[in-house]
């Protein structure tokens, strides 16, 4: 497939974002959720828990998307035409920025795909070609949930963006506590202490000044970890992708809920979030690790 042609001026995506989100806030477009956080610590992680003041903004927008569906015969897609009001910037011929609508973390940017594409479909060379032309002005965390078991609350093909760090006090992103222990295997390596099946390897930030040769290289980077976790070459199947300007990890996924507690990429890089006190108390039973590993594959 060919590249898209990159749209996105160097320099502007931050500034855009920020007077976006003013914006959207203002007229009543953005509806952020507020939460509260602590940190719950297993297995050397620590790990941020957010947990959710009020769901009633998304489930109502989620009730009129059933009843847009219904009325219309097919199902809603929210992206397809997306709300003026959301956008932040054309990215390249393929792809647009756009702010996520229901936020928990500020200036939460989701990457979608200007055409339909399932979200189950594989990554593609100008899905990292949009990644890069974002990471290039945007220091985050991105992450792509394949599938409705991954944790993917739409069909149409997105991957998403949050800004680092994650948390106002300790480390960029908690699990980076456990990338010191990457046993490299050829040119990818696992976590030791990550117990489920799982592919980590180095990306090299450079690659922000050339997102164009830096998404040809992660593209090969991406199959070769799909391959080494076990995922067909041509069936996407059901895992979380994340990559920040340094590495990149991907996890299976074999189911989308432990208990009651959906848990999407963000999970797996040491961010959970719950939806109320009697989910808060399920997380510290278990145990934050031991709930990625029930949803994740075991390793055989």
């Amino acid at each position: 497939m060919a590249q898209g042609k990159i749209l996105l001026k160097p320099g502007t995506l931050w500034t855009s974002v920020k007077e976006r989100t003013e914006y959207a806030l203002q007229c009543g477009a953005l509806l952020s959720i507020p939460t509260e956080f602590e940190f719950v610590e297993q297995d050397g992680v620590r790990f941020l828990v957010r947990i959710l003041s009020n769901l009633n903004r998304k489930k109502a927008a989620k009730d009129k998307q059933e009843k847009q569906s219904a009325t219309a015969g097919e199902e809603f897609n929210p992206f397809l035409p997306y709300e003026e009001d959301l956008f932040v910037a054309d990215i390249s011929d393929t792809h647009v920025c756009i702010l996520n609508k229901f936020n928990v973390v500020d200036y939460h940017l989701l990457i979608i795909t200007r055409a339909f594409e399932e979200q189950e479909s594989l990554l593609t060379l100008e899905d990292f070609t949009a990644m890069w032309a974002c990471l290039a002005d945007f220091d985050g965390l991105a992450f792509y949930n394949s599938s409705k078991i991954a944790g993917a609350s739409q069909r149409h093909k997105h991957l998403q963006l949050v800004p680092l760090p994650l948390a106002p006090s300790g480390l960029q992103i908690p699990i980076e506590a456990l990338l010191t222990s990457a046993q490299f295997q050829n040119s990818n390596a696992t976590l030791a202490k990550l117990p489920f099946v799982h592919a980590f390897a180095p990306l090299n930030s450079n690659w922000v000044r050339s997102p164009l040769a830096g998404a040809q290289a992660t593209l090969e980077i991406y199959h070769t970890l799909r391959h080494a976790v076990g995922l067909d070459a041509k069936q996407s199947g059901a895992y979380n992708l994340l990559a920040t300007r340094e590495w990149m990890l991907i996890v299976p996924r074999s189911q989308e809920h432990f208990q009651s507690i959906s848990v999407n990429s963000l999970g797996f890089a040491g961010a959970l979030l719950v939806r109320n006190a009697a989910e808060m108390e399920i997380l510290k039973t278990q145990g934050p690790m031991t709930i990625l590993k029930n949803v994740a594959v075991f390793f055989r």
